[in-house]
């Protein structure tokens, strides 16, 4: 028999039947009377007797095909019980016959129900129900999957009663009335057993099978009371129900379910099952006859053709029903492949497909095909973790022989697979690490403090205990790795381009649907689903990519796979609402249009752009917003999450449950049609096979390709699509996973320094105290233990997802994302079209590769590394500020990534490494002016840029917070300083040569510094204000974070003006340019303030620090003190005489200048060196004795020697001197009259006199007022100019 889909015959269902009509009782034209008779009643024997051989059938009554509908009825009556059960209720239950929830008025809350009404989802802070039948006596058990709050049996309502006894595995209690520890945590996957004995009048809960004991007993019976099962829900939580309507998982002996099983149809079915059976025996074995041989090989497969269709006549009706499909059909598929070897080496299974679809009507098949399939991912998904993943392999090989059947795997594909089929691709983490056998797996356990190699302080001990532990995660990995490898098999089937025999070929079907699996479900599937599905896609994905390359030597190999930037303005490929990187898709088709039909040859319809606009406008009024969130098209702002991924009945729920209104349907918003925005005119799941690949001069999915593209082949264009997709699935769920299980690796860290620490201090405990050393004991007990249980979940989360084959996955994603960028880089303006999620997943992807995947795996491993740093680089650089880009967040992300990137040694010399024109181009564009735009990440990538050259300032932490444990030590700002000496030189040339450039940056700086230190002293009074209240307040944790930023900013600020001070001082001191000596009194006026500020004795700078206030832990002297010492410096000693000297004067002469805040920085002034407080001084608390100001001490830099160079501290010694010196001469000089004081400021002498007017200022304030106004203080007259002016000497 041929195993293709039932496309081999022409015969029907139809034509078979004919051969038993009634006025042919003598002919069956398929073979002789006696064969035939001789056979049916082999295949057909008489129950009471045995199955004699096919060749040595005694005589009998004859058998034809008129005769055996009824023989066939007969045999099928045997053994039926006189009343079927189906039409009866369970002994000791009243209700409905089918047991579901009951969502008509047994419930409270918002509930999410399934279609099959088994199946909830919690969406209110606590909801319940119950079901529709109760018991009033005997054993009954039903079954769910959790998670939910609790599970109970109640006589009433639905909530806590006298009479409600519940099991909450959440927290591990039982509950009535009051509440006391029993069983055991429960997790998404469980199946919960519900056992009630109203003989006995006990409750008893099952945890996948095993019983946790006697949950209550002596409860309430007689008559009148009966219970009901019933739920109690938070939001989100999701339970499904098995009262009976399926085969029981874990079925406990005494005990019914509350619904009868089909009793008389599974008699029928497995009857049925075995004539099939020997059917296909029979037919296989055809030698077995002794006479009449030649004329069976010649009839014999159309009379078992005729004998199965009777069969099929009984069993295809009984196909459709989900309880017989998963108890006689599942389990007798199962069986045919327990026998082990490959797939192909059973063809039963293809045979029996064949024959479905040959014998049974469409719909009848179509039923049956499904139910099989939902059987299967629930077995799957449910199936218990077991060291050699038994359940897992056996579903997933069942699952795999059914697709391997071309017309099913279509039908599967264009009707059931998704959105469901992700679950297939998912291998679920073991909670309970016993329980899944992984300490027999893993006998050694071992707790990495830290994750490099071999070290020399590592004892023989640990090496042992490691590589012991290393062996086991390598017996786990390969267990896994074989069910891996069934689910790219799995994904290779549905990826098959070839077969066309039954129609469209399984890519195509694939493709469309996994495209509207991502418009519709990918946001809202469960992220741990996603991760897993998108590993085996891209293995599948470049598994076809290699195959190609090979038969076309010209393609594209996988390693240098990208997608083409046609595919993002061609409108070939949906990309539904996502935000494009220059705006609405819209707006892009009206402003670009010229460049579509120059570059790319695409010409736009006018009467379609004014449509799309307008559908956008309305679009933009409905939602109140032109961007919508991505998901929000789906669900249309109704509830964000639908039933499939919540609940485990994976049913599409459509009914809301309230208290307020039974029956409420929320309307889900329909989606937009694609013709609204997109160029195309077919829908996604219309496309044809010509649509994507192309034909005939048509390029499919490549049409439109601009000239800077290389005119070559890539791959098949429906896997360009596909690996679309994949970068699509990364950024919308797969990257905030791999930070989740992140938490698992901290915890193993976490709890191993706790466990040292315990066994440090039991070491040190005195043996007088053995009461402490007893708890110190029971300590090291519970840290022990809980390592060895999370190291063999590490064990298990490492070989699934951090394992180095996973790291090469996103290394390969990253690289992608790099080439698109490239290719869609060099089409110029056509760039905007290109979506934002590629420049969002190059730089995501990076930063697990970097954080999530380190130490474990080390990125320098990565084949090509470096370059790939490189380009990344390049990208980062060039587009943080490029002008084809709108978008906020995108640009911010960009900026983000960039300062994140110039932090660490390696990426920092990736930057150095992209040409020298990108390199000044990105420093051209950090130091633009930092108003209208974010500045605060530029200045920080400048920072960081300086860190390790500035005065003191090559810290990783600050010196007060060394006591202190950093919340994260991988973050960016407690690396280590690299600070990059060509970058820096970069800067300089450009502050040179650029003197409008230099000018309004500087001002531009200063200007955020002056805003910044101003908000960080009003916050701090008001701390102060708060704190001296003789009231108990509170200040706003929210208020200290902004505080604290404002501090962090003005340092940050400063340390800019020390590096630019320092790489160019002549932008200061040479008053040759135009903004020089303006920039000089600005700077010396803002370094005057900050000083006198956080000098003065007794202020209030000292008082708030002293608070040591948790948010502002940052806050201290030495950031900022150091930081404009070392301006003071640049300008006062290290430059050259003429600039000194004009530094000085300009310092001096500003009226907020204050000699003995200079001195305080070395301690001097009001007080004496001795008093300068330690780098280690304990924090001082209010009420404390150490907080009365008799014992306060103050800052020096002479404390921080472990900071401070010898050599700079000369320096400030040598300024303090030459300071001293000038102020003195300044006091003792002619005093200015106040006839030639500036009317404005009356702190400089005049110098200028504006023209026309003749009126007369200092510099620095006609300065500063040009910057904004051209108008004269005091006429208001236009200004044209402005000269020096000198008074003339008077005669003596």
């Amino acid at each position: 028999m041929s195993s293709k889909g039932g496309g081999s015959t022409a015969l029907t269902l139809r034509n078979y039947r004919l051969a038993s009509d009634t006025d042919k009782p003598k002919v069956t034209g398929l073979v002789n009377e006696k064969l035939l008779s001789d056979y049916l009643h082999h295949v057909f024997p008489a129950s009471h007797l045995p199955r004699p051989p096919l060749a040595s059938l005694s005589l009998r009554k004859p058998l034809g095909f008129q005769d055996l509908g009824a023989h066939l009825e007969r045999l099928l009556t045997e053994g039926e019980p006189t009343e079927d059960t189906r039409d009866q209720p369970v002994d000791g239950c009243l209700g409905p016959l089918t047991v579901v929830l009951d969502h008509t008025s047994g419930f409270e809350g918002l509930l999410f129900v399934d279609d099959d009404l088994l199946g909830v989802i919690g969406h209110s802070n606590f909801s319940s129900i119950r079901a529709t039948t109760c018991v009033y006596r005997g054993k009954s058990i039903l079954m769910s999957r959790p998670p939910l709050s609790s599970l109970r049996w109640c006589t009433e309502g639905v909530g806590d009663t006298p009479d409600s006894y519940a099991y909450d595995g959440n927290r591990v209690r039982k509950w009535n009335v009051t509440t006391t520890n029993y069983g055991k945590s429960w997790a998404a996957g469980d199946i919960v057993s519900c056992l009630i004995d109203l003989d006995e009048g006990t409750i008893t809960f099952c945890l996948n099978g095993q019983s946790l004991g006697t949950a209550f007993s002596n409860i309430k019976m007689g008559p009148g009371v009966a219970y009901f099962p019933a739920i109690s829900l938070s939001f989100k939580e999701s339970v499904a129900f098995n009262f009976g309507s399926r085969p029981l998982r874990y079925p406990v002996e005494g005990y019914l379910p509350l619904q009868n099983p089909p009793t008389a149809d599974l008699l029928r079915a497995h009857k049925l099952l075995g004539y099939i059976k020997t059917v296909l025996s029979t037919t296989l074995d055809t030698q077995v006859l002794e006479k009449d041989s030649a004329c069976w090989s010649l009839h014999g497969e159309p009379t078992t053709l005729v004998t199965l269709a009777h069969i099929f006549n009984y069993f295809a009706p009984l196909m459709c029903k989900v309880y017989l499909v998963e108890d006689v059909l599942m389990n007798f598929l199962l069986g045919i492949l327990e026998g082990g070897g490959s797939v192909d080496e059973h063809p039963l299974i293809q045979q029996l497909l064949d024959l479905f679809w040959l014998l049974m009507e469409d719909y009848e098949v179509n039923e049956c095909l499904k139910q099989l399939m939902m059987s299967l991912l629930r077995a799957y998904r449910f199936s218990p973790i077991i060291p050699d993943l038994g359940f897992q392999i056996h579903y997933l090989r069942l699952t795999t022989a059914i697709l391997r059947h071309e017309k099913s795997r279509k039908y599967l594909l264009s009707n059931v697979l998704y959105p469901f089929i992700v679950v297939f691709f998912y291998i679920k983490t073991p909670l309970r690490v016993k329980e899944a056998g992984l300490e027999e797996l893993i006998p050694t356990t071992w707790w990495p403090t830290r994750f490099d190699k071999e070290s020399k302080d590592e004892s023989a001990e640990e090496r042992l205990r490691r590589r012991a532990y290393e062996r086991g995660c390598q017996r786990l990995k390969k267990r896994i790795e074989v069910v891996e490898e069934l689910q790219v098999q799995i994904l290779k089937l549905m990826l098959n381009n070839k077969d066309k025999g039954t129609g469209e070929a399984s890519r195509y079907i694939f493709l469309n649907k996994f495209r509207k699996f991502l418009q519709e479900n990918a946001t809202l599937c469960p992220p741990e689903y996603m991760v897993c599905f998108l590993h085996r896609l891209i293995t599948a994905v470049r598994s076809y990519w290699d195959e190609g390359k090979m038969r076309n030597p010209g393609c594209v190999s996988s390693d240098e796979a990208y997608v083409p930037p046609q595919l993002f303005y061609n409108g070939k490929v949906d990309y539904f609402d996502l935000q494009r990187l220059g705006g609405l898709l819209s707006h892009l088709k009206k402003t670009l249009k010229d460049d579509l039909a120059s570059k790319a040859n695409i010409l736009m319809d006018p009467a379609e752009i004014q449509a799309t606009s307008m559908d956008d406008l309305d679009e933009e009024e409905e939602s109140g917003s032109a961007q919508r969130p991505f998901g929000a098209v789906a669900m249309g702002g109704a509830l964000a999450r639908p039933s499939w991924l919540s609940s485990p009945t994976l049913g599409r729920a459509n009914r809301f449950l309230s208290t307020a209104a039974v029956s409420l349907m929320t309307p889900r918003r329909p989606l937009a049609p694609p013709e609204k925005v997109k160029v195309r005119t077919l829908a996604v799941e219309q496309r044809t096979e010509e649509d994507i690949e192309g034909s005939h001069g048509n390029d499919g999915l490549l049409l439109g390709r601009p000239l800077e593209e290389p005119d070559h082949p890539i791959t098949e264009k429906s896997l360009l699509e596909i690996l679309d997709g994949i970068v699509m699935m990364y950024n919308l769920s797969v990257h905030q996973q791999l930070g989740k299980m992140v938490v698992v690796s901290d915890d193993v860290h976490e709890y191993a320094v706790a466990l040292k620490d315990t066994e440090e201090k039991i070491a040190r405990c005195p043996a007088r105290r053995p009461d402490i050393l007893e708890e110190l004991q029971k300590s090291q007990k519970v840290f022990a233990e809980k390592l060895n249980h999370l190291s063999r979940r590490l064990a298990w989360i490492n070989a699934t997802i951090y394992c180095k084959d996973k790291m090469l996955d996103v290394y390969w994603l990253l690289r992608v994302c790099i080439l698109t960028i490239q290719h869609a880089d060099n089409t110029g303006t056509l760039f905007a079209f290109a979506p934002e999620f590629y420049l969002n997943v190059a730089m995501n992807s990076y930063s697990s590769l970097k954080n999530y995947f380190s130490p474990s795996n080390c990125m320098d491993q990565l084949p090509g590394y470096e370059d790939t740093l490189t380009q990344l680089a390049a990208i980062l650089a060039k587009h943080f500020a490029d002008p084809r880009i709108v978008g906020t967040d995108i640009k911010d992300s960009l900026m983000q990534a960039l300062a994140s990137y110039v932090c660490y040694p390696q990426s920092l010399r990736a930057v150095e490494r992209i040409p020298e024109e990108q390199r000044v181009s990105m420093m051209r564009n950090l130091l633009a002016p930092y108003e209208q735009r974010p500045w605060a990440q530029t200045n920080w990538i400048l920072v960081r840029l300086w860190r390790g050259c500035g005065f003191g300032y090559r810290y990783t932490r600050l010196p007060h917070l060394l006591k202190t444990k950093p919340e994260d030590t991988n973050l960016p700002s407690l690396q280590k300083p690299c600070p990059s000496l060509l970058l820096q030189r970069h800067m300089a040339e450009l502050l040179s040569l650029d003197k409008d450039m230099a000018a309004s940056f500087l001002n531009s700086v200063l200007n955020q510094l002056n805003w910044a230190f101003s908000e960080f002293i009003g916050m701090i009074q008001e701390i102060q204000q708060a704190a001296e209240r003789p009231e108990r307040n509170f200040v706003d944790t929210r208020q200290l974070k902004v505080c604290a930023t404002c501090f962090d900013l003005s340092v940050s600020l400063l340390r800019v003006l020390e590096m630019t001070v320092t790489l160019v001082p002549q932008i200061f001191l040479d008053w040759t340019r135009p903004s020089a000596e303006l920039l000089l009194r600005r700077l010396a006026q803002l370094l005057n303030q900050v000083l006198n500020r956080v000098t003065a004795e007794r202020n209030l700078f000292d008082r708030v620090v002293n608070l040591r206030l948790p948010g502002l832990e940052s806050v201290d002297h030495y950031p900022i003190l150091v930081a404009v010492t070392g301006i003071l410096v640049r300008i006062l000693v290290d430059c050259e005489r003429q600039g000194v000297s004009r530094a000085a004067s300009v310092l001096l002469s500003d009226p907020c200048f204050q000699l003995h805040s200079i001195q305080h920085l070395l301690g001097e002034g009001e007080t004496s060196p001795a008093a300068a407080v330690l780098p280690q001084t304990p924090a001082v608390h209010p009420g404390d004795p150490a907080a009365a100001p008799a014992e306060r001490k103050h800052f020096s830099l002479h404390a921080y020697t472990d900071y401070i160079h010898e050599e700079e501290e000369q320096k400030v010694e040598q300024m303090l001197a030459f300071l001293t010196i000038e102020s003195k001469q300044a006091a003792a000089s002619t005093p200015t009259s106040e006839e030639d004081l500036c009317p404005i400021c009356y702190a400089h002498s005049i110098s200028a006199v504006f023209k026309p007017c003749s009126h007369k200022s200092c510099k620095a304030c006609i300065n500063q007022h040009l910057m904004n106004n051209k108008d004269c203080f005091f006429c208001k007259a236009t200004i044209t100019g402005v000269e020096d002016y000198s008074k003339k000497p008077t005669a003596s």
